[in-house]
C-alpha cells in the first residue's frame, strides 16, 4: 500500500510539473480516489461513476486537499437513518398530540370505550338474529313433524339468517382484535411519552 501511495505522490508530482512548465496560468484539480483493487488511483479527469461511491478528493497543483467527497453510505446505514429520521417524525408527532401521559389516557379511554360501544351493539344484533333463526327453524321443524315439504323461501330465509350471524360474528371478532391492538398502541405511546419527557 505504501508503495502504491508513492506512485501515486510521484506521478502527481510529475503532473505537476508539467502543468507548471505549460505555464497556462488555468488552476489544476486533480481526484484522488481508489479503483476496484484499492489502489490510489490520481486523475484530472475526474471520477468514474463506478468509484463516486466510494468517495474521492480533490487536490490542487501542490497536492493540498482542497474538497473531499465522503464515501456514500452502505444500505444498512442507509436504513438505519431512514429508520431514525421515522422515529424522530413520529416522536415529532407525538409531543404536538400529547401534553402530558394523562392525554394518552385519556384517548386510549375514549377509543376503548367507541369499540366496547361497537361490540355491545354487534352482541345485541346477534342475539336477535339467533333468536330470528331459531324462531324460523321451529317453523320448518313443524312443517316436518306434519310431514309436510319446508317451503322454500323459509330454507331461504334460515340461510340468510346463518350469512348474516357469521358476518356479525366476523365484526365483533374485528372489533376485539381492534381493542387489543388499540391497548398495544396507546400503552407504546404512553412509554414513549414518558421518556420523552424524562419523567
Amino acid at each position: 500500500m505504501r508503495t502504491t501511495v508513492a506512485l501515486a505522490i510521484l506521478a502527481m508530482t510529475s503532473a505537476i510539473h508539467v502543468a507548471q512548465a505549460a505555464g497556462d496560468g488555468t488552476a489544476v484539480e486533480y481526484y484522488r480516489y481508489q479503483d476496484d483493487k484499492g489502489q490510489v488511483v490520481l486523475s484530472r479527469q475526474g471520477v468514474p461513476p463506478e468509484h463516486i461511491s466510494r468517495g474521492y478528493q480533490v487536490l490542487d497543483d501542490k497536492g493540498r486537499v482542497l474538497r473531499e467527497v465522503a464515501p456514500a453510505p452502505s444500505l444498512e446505514e442507509r436504513q438505519r437513518l431512514a429508520e431514525e429520521k421515522a422515529r424522530a417524525s413520529s416522536d415529532a408527532q407525538l409531543l404536538r398530540i400529547y401534553s402530558e401521559p394523562k392525554d394518552v389516557d385519556r384517548a386510549r379511554d375514549r377509543k376503548l370505550a367507541e369499540l366496547d360501544g361497537l361490540i355491545s351493539v354487534a352482541q345485541s344484533n346477534l342475539h336477535s338474529l339467533r333468536t330470528q333463526q331459531a324462531n324460523l327453524q321451529a317453523k320448518a321443524a313443524e312443517f316436518e313433524r306434519a310431514g309436510r315439504e319446508v317451503p322454500e323461501h323459509l330454507l331461504v330465509q334460515i340461510d340468510n339468517i346463518k350469512a348474516e350471524q357469521a358476518g356479525v360474528e366476523k365484526d365483533i371478532q374485528r372489533y376485539r382484535d381492534n381493542r387489543t391492538a388499540a391497548e398495544a398502541t396507546f400503552a407504546a405511546d404512553r412509554a414513549r411519552l414518558v421518556k420523552l419527557r424524562g419523567e
